[in-house]
């Protein structure tokens, strides 16, 4: 048995598509059996992993450092990557906030009430740090509330916050179902505009005990990530399956078109980028000495599934 958990996101699409249409139990054959395991933020998640209730799971990078760290490196290696950017922080047209390339930052958002989806996730440090590097400290002169993706959707809606720093698809759903704008792409904040938004991870005494397992697991993602890449349209339709399927409400396929030309699939984890993400968390206080990560990624598997399939190897 292999517990997986993830998200109904379609930043965690490869799960929505591999775990869902069979691809991940043909690749591990009749004798091991998936149990999947659905969350909505990261730190619930981690907590699921590091209580061992999970083996593996799709996640943002910030939760899987914020556990590596808290482990003293023992809990978790990052096996590759999922997906790349994706993540736009929306305001309310009524809020009086124009956008980032306006100037005046720290003006515009002086005493707005934010939204992100829980304490210490990957957009919640992102929030953060964006606000720090614009002189605003949540609980002095702006407000930041955490709460689930989906709540944050109707808080907007409704006119109960002036904006949010959110995962796609929600900053595109925001923006379809609310009077609502775009105030920063966070590619704008990234050289080329690439940074992690969702990894691949696995306990390390899963990694250990079954390798053979995780091996299988890491190349179907391989594999469901070219695929998704090759075949978008058909891949959205899946996805949007998917989510209803385990929602009961689906998404628009505008909202889906238009969250695939702010976010991209990938196998590659970005390694760098999470440097970067690690550093702001201990920046932000969320970590308490500075982060040494060189032994959170384990690429084993992904360069031997890339190798086996004529691709080129990710260094780390």
């Amino acid at each position: 048995m292999v517990r997986i958990g993830y998200f109904a996101n379609i930043n965690h699409g490869q799960a929505l598509v591999g775990l869902f249409n069979g691809d991940y139990q043909k690749a591990l054959g009749p004798n091991v059996q998936i149990q999947t395991f659905l969350f909505t933020a990261g730190p619930t998640e981690m907590t699921a992993l590091l209580a061992g209730q999970i083996d593996m799971a799709y996640v943002g990078p910030s939760p899987a450092v914020n556990s590596y760290i808290a482990s003293n490196g023992t809990a978790l290696r990052i096996l590759a990557g999922a997906t790349d950017a994706g993540a736009l922080f929306v305001v309310t047209d009524s809020s009086g906030i124009k956008n980032a390339s306006a100037g005046g930052v720290t003006a515009q958002l002086m005493g707005k009430t934010l939204l992100a989806p829980q304490l210490g996730n990957t957009q919640d440090i992102a929030l953060r740090l964006y606000l720090e590097e614009n002189h605003l400290v949540p609980g002095v002169n702006v407000t930041v509330q955490d709460t689930s993706n989906s709540n944050i959707v109707t808080a907007i809606v409704g006119g109960k916050a002036d904006g949010a720093w959110v995962p796609q698809p929600y900053g595109s759903l925001i923006l379809s179902k609310a009077d609502a704008h775009l105030f920063l792409d966070e590619r704008s904040l990234w050289p080329g505009g690439n940074f992690s938004t969702t990894e691949l991870v696995a306990s390390e005494s899963f990694i250990k005990a079954h390798p053979d397992v995780v091996s299988r697991i890491v190349g179907a993602h391989v594999d469901e990530t070219i695929w998704i890449s090759s075949h978008k349209a058909q891949a959205v339709q899946v996805m949007n399956s998917t989510i209803q399927n385990l929602t009961g409400s689906g998404i628009s396929s505008s909202v889906l078109n238009n969250t695939l030309t702010t976010l991209s699939f990938t196998y590659d984890p970005l390694e760098s980028s999470v440097q970067v993400q690690a550093q702001n968390a201990f920046t932000l206080g969320f970590l308490k000495t500075a982060p040494d990560i060189a032994g959170l990624f384990d690429l084993t598997f992904l360069n031997e599934a890339l190798t086996e399939r004529g691709l080129p190897t990710i260094s780390s």
